[in-house]
């Protein structure tokens, strides 16, 4: 759905909005968590199929976060080896869907080799939501990150204009 398109000008956003302010003047939990779904929806809008692959993203990074950040009270030793994993982690998740196209090509066009494989494609705001979950584990592990809602972190990495528009935040 773009910015622009009648779907989110007229039916999303004003929906979005209306839902947003009615429920906030009972719960600000209940409307934090409206948004979350409602930019969950606009992400899965373009794709449904990636919509998994988000909230995995998410459930990963939100668990190794949370370990970071008791490890960093705690001072524990394997603190940087935790936090290199959840990055690699991200990384090779990323890499996977940037990268793996070009080098199942690139392998064919060495080995003359003529593979029938279905092109993977880019998911929608991936660099955007994985650079902004690698920023927040590094600020767990430096004991920045207080505060660990998941609803708030969900809307955090899903908050619809940022999620495919960018910049990433910190």
């Amino acid at each position: 759905m773009l910015f622009n398109s009648v779907e989110f000008l007229f039916l999303f956003l004003p929906t979005l909005l209306i839902g947003f302010f009615a429920i906030a003047a009972r719960s600000h939990a209940m409307a934090a968590l409206w948004l979350a779904l409602g930019s969950l929806f606009f992400y899965g809008w373009w794709d449904s199929r990636y919509l998994l692959l988000l909230l995995a993203s998410i459930g990963f990074n939100y668990g190794v976060g949370l370990l970071l950040a008791r490890a960093a009270q705690q001072r524990r030793p394997w603190l940087k080896e935790v936090l290199a994993a959840g990055v690699i982690g991200d990384l090779l998740l990323l890499g996977y869907y940037k990268y793996a196209n070009f080098f199942v090509d690139a392998a064919a066009a060495l080995t003359g080799f003529d593979h029938q494989m279905a092109a993977i494609v880019l998911p929608l705001g991936i660099s955007f939501f994985t650079f902004t979950q690698i920023a927040f584990l590094v600020d767990a592990a430096r004991g920045k990150a207080r505060e660990f809602n998941f609803v708030h972190y969900l809307l955090f990495v899903t908050y619809f204009p940022h999620l495919i528009a960018g910049p990433v935040l910190h």
